[in-house]
């Protein structure tokens, strides 16, 4: 594989910054996430970290160098995530369990699957298009669908944009969906981004930024833009932007070519961000392998309905 990829984030006018980002890649597979830790509950920024953790070592232990099957490998891993984040929350005793938004993009045999829970967001764009765009699990944009094909909500009764239906670490099972594979062309740009950035801009700004410049020049000029937007009072704002098969030259934006990786080597900007003032408890193997028969149940459920 040959890719570029930069990242920024931004603490805008909170606190401290919530979101996580990251990648990790073998030879023949790469994974590129993002999570925003969600306010109004305990340790959001610890949500998004474990997050991201559960993604980062489930990929590790899977893709040998390639994953067996990508989405199924996306679906494990985000609900290993939310069955940790509960586990977190009860060895600590926890009233309330730290909650995270989470969007994942697997890049492997020049072809792209991605999975979200929330309203952190993936933005594919060729050339100056914009040719898939996640869809948020938010009440707005639940309306704004069902608005397209019947009038369901009366017009300029508007829902509150942050009140979500789904994350990870609800009490509920999370919704995760799912896309892919979409064959990548030379030149395709990958955006996963935090509601910090997205919320500030139009997705026509986000896609003619992302098409006409470099990605080490697009994304801090989004992120700029987007706190400019916001104001004094913006959200974090967090984007990784990946470019499939760029020159392998490209050293100045990020340029990686994966070509000369043994088959069982590693590499991960994730781990390396989970260093920090604040330990992460090691994975629970039994909560992921609990998490891995959940999908493998529904999936035979899903297959014996179809018959």
């Amino acid at each position: 594989m040959r890719f570029a990829v930069y990242q920024v984030s931004r603490r805008g006018g909170r606190e401290k910054n919530e979101d996580r980002m990251g990648y990790c890649y073998t030879r023949d597979a790469g994974l590129f996430a993002l999570a925003d830790g969600m306010g109004g509950h305990p340790e959001g920024d610890m949500a998004a970290q474990v997050a991201l953790q559960s993604l980062a070592a489930i990929f590790q232990r899977e893709a040998k160098p390639s994953l067996a099957d990508p989405i199924r490998f996306l679906n494990e891993a985000v609900m290993a995530g939310h069955h940790q984040l509960l586990h977190y929350a009860t060895s600590r005793g926890l009233v309330d369990t730290p909650r995270t938004t989470v969007v994942a993009c697997v890049l492997q045999g020049a072809a792209a699957y991605w999975a979200h829970c929330g309203d952190s967001r993936l933005y594919l764009v060729r050339g100056d298009k914009l040719i898939a765009r996640t869809r948020d699990h938010s009440y707005t944009e639940l309306q704004e669908t069902m608005a397209k094909v019947a009038q369901v909500v009366p017009a300029g009764e508007k829902l509150n944009r942050n009140v979500l239906f789904t994350c990870l670490g609800s009490p509920g099972k999370p919704m995760v969906d799912t896309a892919g594979p979409l064959l990548m062309h030379p030149g395709d740009r990958v955006l996963l981004c935090s509601d910090g950035m997205w919320s500030a801009l139009p997705d026509a700004v986000i896609t003619s930024v992302i098409a006409s410049r470099s990605i080490s020049d697009a994304v801090p000029e989004l992120v700029e833009q987007a706190l400019r937007q916001a104001g004094p009072k913006s959200d974090n704002v967090t984007a990784l932007a990946v470019e499939w098969e760029s020159a392998e030259d490209s050293t100045a934006s990020g340029g990686v070519s994966t070509k000369s990786l043994g088959d069982e080597v590693f590499a991960s900007t994730i781990q390396a961000s989970m260093l920090g003032d604040t330990e992460v408890d090691e994975l629970d193997e039994a909560e992921i392998e609990r998490s891995i028969r959940e999908i493998n149940e529904a999936i035979q459920r899903s297959s014996h309905k179809r018959r």
